[in-house]
């Protein structure tokens, strides 16, 4: 059987027009959360982080939430005083990026509604793509990058319907998002087509799709991590006297506090670290079916496993009382940039068994 003949290029070019046409919603989903934070106004929260030392780490602040109903009526709502990763201050979580006010909050939304429409988009676009090869969208770089992209955003709105507040993650899991659609479509774009025969297991739905999985919760927990350092040295700033510049008053005063942020990420990496141990042992399982040896120290394997144990020191760090805070966070950040060499780098520069990138 002609393998080209099996592609069904209706499907496949629908499949590039939903691409192309999240990427184009994503974008106003981008412009929107700016918006978010330009209209937002900056509380006094974090001017005042330094005044709050003293205080118990069951208090509460108020933030007075500005509404738009014909009169100057404001809501008041109770945001809990979280203690400092470093166990020294008490501060409070920001008011979000539309900083308590009316018109930032309506961009916020208009936002989350824009990303869940690209994602609805991008996920018809995946699918499509799957439908018109009839195998699963993961067979080369591309297909993995709007795969990974798509999770990565499902598991952002997962967090939001589950009314948790990480509507800061979204400016920067939009942009990278766009980022990735962009590589992905001009640099490793590849036309829809058959799979090696390597890859025609039922093992490529359980071994890659995990992959996929923690590869796009990972990536939150990196934000999350990322934001903490920034967030952490300035209440460093503050407690110490000292007055932060402007722009990183206006958007750092505006996150969850540090032992807020430092918390998400653990709680994110931790979760998924099973997952991922999972699949590292599911990829020897294939391993084993495939070329007859469960593991053979192909880059792919060895990146896999060097990205295992870079968490596995992260998680080790966090319950050893000398470790936690910045020098857990650095350990964090380490083991993402393994894993993104592990995807990228390996894929595309280094020649293996596992060389499917089809650039």
């Amino acid at each position: 059987m002609n393998l080209a003949a099996a592609t069904n290029e209706n499907l496949a070019h629908i499949s590039n027009t939903l691409i192309y046409s999240s990427m184009a919603v994503y974008t106003l989903a981008f412009f929107a959360h700016i918006a978010e934070w330009v209209f937002g106004s900056r509380s006094k929260v974090g001017r005042t982080a330094a005044a709050l030392n003293g205080q118990s780490a069951g208090a509460a602040v108020k933030v007075r939430v500005a509404q738009k109903a014909g009169n100057t009526a404001m809501l008041e709502r109770p945001t809990v005083v979280t203690r400092s990763a470093a166990g020294t201050r008490d501060v409070p979580d920001g008011p979000g990026a539309a900083g308590g006010t009316f018109k930032g909050d309506l961009w916020g939304r208009i936002a989350v509604s824009l990303t869940v429409v690209a994602f609805a988009v991008e996920a018809g676009g995946v699918v499509a793509r799957a439908l018109s090869v009839q195998r699963a969208p993961w067979g080369n770089m591309y297909e993995f990058s709007i795969t990974f992209s798509t999770v990565a955003v499902g598991a952002y709105l997962i967090l939001l319907a589950l009314r948790k507040n990480v509507r800061w993650i979204g400016l920067l899991l939009v942009t990278t998002v766009l980022l990735d659609l962009g590589i992905a479509t001009t640099t490793l774009y590849t036309d829809s087509d058959q799979l090696v025969p390597a890859l025609h297991s039922y093992w490529l739905w359980i071994h890659v799709s995990t992959a996929i999985i923690c590869g796009a919760v990972f990536y939150l927990g990196a934000v999350g991590t990322l934001l903490y350092l920034f967030r952490d040295s300035y209440e460093n700033k503050l407690a110490g006297g000292g007055t932060p510049g402007k722009f990183a008053t206006s958007v750092l005063e505006r996150l969850p506090a540090a032992k807020t942020l430092d918390t998400f990420a653990y709680r994110i990496n931790a979760a998924v670290f099973p997952l991922w141990t999972f699949t590292i042992i599911a990829g020897a399982i294939w391993a084993g079916d495939a070329w007859g040896r469960y593991w053979g120290w192909d880059p792919k394997e060895v990146w896999s496993f060097i990205t295992w144990v870079a968490y596995a020191c992260y998680l080790h760090a966090r319950a050893t009382a000398g470790w936690k805070g910045r020098k857990a966070a650095y350990l964090a950040l380490i083991a993402f940039g393994c894993w993104l060499f592990n995807y990228y780098g390996v894929n595309i520069f280094v020649t293996g068994k596992h060389s499917y990138a089809g650039v």
